[in-house]
């Protein structure tokens, strides 16, 4: 496929200001986009990766939102709508990750999981779609999970949270197309400087590494500039779902 610019594009990448939502950011940054961060409780993190993406040119700007909030959510689309006027690639990265026995997994962890991992990326492809639609086209990606394929002992709750982003995937294609494509990426174990490796995951991949935050930020690019792709889960994993 020939290369396409994001050029006079507007990506907003919920959870972007560490680990795999900035690796995002930046990569989108990098062909073009225009970038909307938004970030919890990294304040500082979320600022020093606005300058940053600033210094390069594009415009940036970072949204306080806890995404599985109806109201932060209406709070953040305004924001982008008044700042920019536009919206062409909804990323939803925001996630949380904890184990817990599930004979010992409580009501409060298990609605906290399902709120910011799955009922977030809901209400932001809601506020996203008027916009969409009203320019005729947008890309929706979500992002999911190897363990929303594959059960992880000790991560019910998470594994049953990335499922069901991957079912909301395959419903908001059929729902939101033609103009808007939606598709998710499914990555493996993602490990960034100064983290112990995995040596176990490393061993058994065919691949024989971890991934990194690019290897996620390469497939995100992709999925924003694929034409004829919609409701598809992209497993970035080195292999393991093959083992």
């Amino acid at each position: 496929m020939a290369e396409k610019s994001l050029a006079g594009q507007v990506a907003l990448i919920t959870g972007a200001a560490k680990r795999i939502g900035r690796s995002i950011a930046l990569r989108l940054a990098a062909e073009g986009a225009d970038i909307i961060i938004s970030y919890d409780s990294s304040r500082a993190e979320a600022e020093a990766l606005v300058e940053e993406l600033k210094s390069t040119g594009r415009r940036a700007l970072a949204v306080q939102a806890d995404v599985s909030y109806r109201a932060d959510v209406q709070k953040l689309f305004t924001a982008v709508e008044n700042e920019f006027g536009r919206l062409d690639i909804l990323v939803n990265n925001a996630a949380i990750f904890f184990a817990a026995k599930f004979e010992e997994l409580t009501e409060e962890q298990w609605d906290h999981i399902m709120n910011v991992n799955l009922k977030s990326q809901f209400l932001c492809a809601q506020s996203a779609a008027p916009i969409m639609k009203r320019q005729g086209r947008g890309r929706i990606i979500n992002l999911s999970s190897l363990g929303g394929l594959l059960p992880w002992p000790g991560y019910t709750h998470y594994c049953v949270s990335k499922a069901g982003s991957i079912m909301l995937t395959r419903c908001l294609a059929r729902a939101l197309g033609p103009e808007i494509l939606v598709n998710s990426i499914a990555p493996g174990t993602i490990q960034f400087p100064g983290e112990t490796p995995d040596e176990d995951y490393i061993r058994r991949v065919p691949l024989h590494r971890t991934g990194t935050g690019e290897d996620i930020a390469e497939a995100v690019a992709y999925l924003t500039k694929a034409d004829f792709v919609t409701g598809q889960i992209l497993v970035v994993d080195g292999g393991r779902s093959l083992v």
